[in-house]
């Protein structure tokens, strides 16, 4: 089947899911750039600080993104079968009953972090540094987070849900407005304006948390009182769930389980990158915003391509699901080469605009920032397939394998052995920590073709 053709009806749909939900993560990137440059002007302890703390809270969102994600796998599906007719309601119950697995284990995995993080901050930082100074920083940064777990998961699991069923332009709304929050709230608090006592890092964690206030209160509210697709409403919480929840482990658990050994392993490459010394910390800190930016419209388009894939397969047409993740590859290839020509255009200026770091770091930073725009052309092209197509038809776990298999096997090996064995470059030691991506984007297109990633999913009674 070919990569390319024209075909508007589909590239229509897709950007019309993918361009919100682009937009929505260019709105959070935002946030965390204005995070990084405010905490940035206070010094490179407080930056590497915030930083490696963030990396911590990230495993914890990338959990819940696998939450999210996998539930979105059923959401999707179910959404489909209820567009093609559903005479006995399965299928509407089915995404009731979804929606209320994902928010229970969410609440269960921010328990677990929250108290983590409240009865051991500074154990927490010592797995990424031995700077004192940098832990100090990291514990108050900790301090003020403990919270923020409940509001993180909920908005961004229940943002997803919504998405599974073309609900993306709310959630867009959200984060505009939350974005203009955790700007004056930053500014407000780590610099102590407007009448406020000026809080450094513990100001940056607690602008954070009220943006986020903001942004679960909107998200769920309007899931529990005004959303006509899903119909969940807040006695739906609990539901029973038994009769689906054999198919949800199937499923879903997969994805989650997946995301949260990749975050562990995400993690790992963080503690080799923090043992690197801190001045490579603070040149990934300054490069990490511009990865962020370089992967917008890839994330936007590897969400609608597990939503499109699954609501395809709900309406029963296997054969046009089989065609779009060929026009899904080809998509990925053409915007993971321009993501990477972005990364080249902008490097200079971002790395710029970090006035008080060394001469070093910007030169670090420099070669990270060439590293990324070689390894995006393939990010964007597995990202595509692996958390689009091939999780939208259900794949969930043999994507679980061969995610993990490739990022321990591979990647923090060589990792490690270019960063402290062969001391090579940053460049190659960047190259080498992110060769998972290589080899998935190849194992990606056999999957595609081999046509064993569509599965079939029940609504808990019928195939």
């Amino acid at each position: 089947m070919r990569i390319y053709k024209r075909d508007g009806s589909f590239y229509r749909k897709v950007f019309a899911l993918a361009l919100p939900i682009a937009l929505q993560s260019l709105v959070t990137i935002g946030v965390n750039m204005l995070d990084t440059i405010m905490v940035g002007s206070l010094g490179e302890s407080d930056l590497s600080a915030v930083s490696l703390a963030n990396s911590f809270i990230s495993i914890y969102q990338i959990f819940c993104m696998g939450l999210g994600m996998g539930a979105s796998v059923l959401v999707s599906r179910y959404w489909g079968m209820k567009q093609a007719g559903d005479p006995e309601g399965a299928a509407a119950l089915a995404l009731k009953q979804t929606l209320s697995l994902m928010l229970r284990l969410m609440f269960f995995l921010a328990s677990l972090f929250a108290i983590a993080t409240l009865l051991l901050p500074a154990g927490l930082m010592r797995m990424y540094t031995e700077d004192s100074a940098i832990i100090a920083a990291g514990v108050i940064y900790f301090r003020y987070s403990v919270v923020t777990y409940f509001f993180l998961g909920a908005s961004l699991t229940t943002t997803i849900a919504l998405r599974s069923v073309g609900q993306v332009k709310l959630p867009l709304f959200v984060s505009f407005g939350a974005f203009f929050v955790n700007l004056g709230s930053n500014y407000a608090l780590i610099f102590g304006k407007f009448g406020l006592p000026r809080m450094g890092v513990a100001g940056a964690a607690l602008g954070t948390l009220l943006a986020r206030i903001f942004e679960t209160t909107l998200i769920l509210g309007f899931l529990l009182l005004k959303d006509q697709r899903i119909c969940f409403r807040p006695a739906d919480f609990f539901i029973r769930t038994g009769s689906l929840i054999r198919e949800y482990i199937r499923i879903c658990i997969p994805v989650l389980i997946s995301d949260g050994i990749l975050a562990f392993g995400n993690n790992s490459v963080a503690m080799v990158i923090g043992h690197l010394g801190a001045v490579f910390v603070a040149a990934n800190a300054i490069t990490s915003v511009t990865q962020q930016l370089s992967t917008v419209v890839i994330q936007g388009v590897s969400q609608a391509g597990a939503i499109v894939t699954g609501q395809t397969l709900g309406m029963g047409r296997r054969d046009r699901a089989m065609e779009q993740g060929y026009l899904f590859l080809g998509l990925g290839l053409a915007l993971g080469t321009l993501a990477g020509i972005f990364v080249l255009l902008i490097s200079r200026p971002m790395v710029g605009a970090y006035r008080n770091v060394s001469a070093e770091t910007r030169q670090m930073a420099l070669q990270l920032m060439a590293a990324i725009s070689l390894i995006n052309v393939f990010q964007a092209t597995n990202s595509i397939m692996t958390k689009g197509v091939l999780r939208g038809g259900g794949d969930t776990r043999m994507l679980m394998l061969t995610d993990n298999i490739f990022l321990w096997v591979l990647s923090i090996p060589l990792g490690l052995l270019a960063g402290f064995v062969l001391h090579l470059p940053a460049f190659w030691i960047y190259v080498c920590l992110k060769f998972d991506q290589i080899i998935k984007t190849l194992w990606a297109v056999l999957r595609l073709r081999s046509g064993k990633w569509i599965k079939r999913i029940s609504t808990g009674g019928t195939t």
